[in-house]
């Protein structure tokens, strides 16, 4: 996934989910944040950032923030962009477990969730929900950095539809590179967590990858090893 019109920035405070102050060319601007997630150990004054220019006029914000530095590494924040990366990918067949799927759908309905994803591939039918992982600790990625009650809703209700014949997959999409472990983050959400672990053991099917990331691009990269 390209961006265009982007420019570069210092972050230097973040004043609620989706409004910061940046430093870009001399001027502190207030920018959109694109994720609501905490985002603390990332989001740090004096880090330098990415922001992509809007070309809206009537924009209160001129400016989205999409990505930062950790230390040397440069982590995708958009938390738009996961869904829209693993849709592409699937219909591309990036995705071994995943591949010549015969139908792909956006934004299901299911009971009482929307689940991101639906696929058809021969006898088989399943939702697909996927989460942007921002957070890593010692070289592992973790999910999630801020409880998340919507998120262990659709885990649950991904095991619900498993029972009843889907075949379902949890993607974890980490918008960093070179990370090679994921695993739930119990310390934060043990709930979340504890459903995750649930889920994994009925039989429904967890992915994890990482991504390459530039100051204008993100695409899937490596698979990497589930640690539960």
């Amino acid at each position: 996934m390209k961006y265009s019109n982007i420019v570069s920035g210092i972050f230097i405070n973040r004043l609620n989910r989706f409004i910061a102050h940046v430093l870009i060319d001399g001027k502190v601007e207030e920018v959109h944040v694109k994720n609501t997630g905490r985002c603390k150990e990332i989001l740090t004054e004096g880090t330098k950032v990415y922001l992509q220019k809007s070309d809206n006029p009537n924009r209160k914000t001129k400016y989205s923030l999409i990505s930062a530095y950790k230390g040397p590494v440069l982590i995708n924040i958009d938390s738009q962009i996961p869904n829209e990366i693993v849709y592409k990918s699937i219909n591309s067949n990036r995705i071994p477990e995943l591949r010549n799927v015969d139908l792909l759908k956006k934004e299901v309905k299911y009971n009482n969730s929307r689940f991101d994803l639906y696929y058809e591939k021969k006898e088989l039918k399943g939702f697909i929900e996927v989460k942007g992982v921002t957070l890593e600790i010692d070289g592992v990625s973790m999910f999630p950095d801020a409880p998340t009650e919507r998120g262990t809703k659709h885990v649950l209700e991904m095991i619900e539809a498993k029972e009843k014949g889907y075949d379902n997959y949890i993607f974890f999409l980490i918008q960093m590179p070179d990370i090679q472990y994921f695993k739930p983050n119990e310390k934060m959400d043990p709930k979340f967590s504890s459903a995750l672990i649930r889920a994994k053991e009925a039989g429904v099917n967890i992915l994890a990858y990482n991504c390459k990331v530039t100051e204008d691009e993100i695409m899937l990269k490596d698979k990497v090893k589930l640690l539960f």
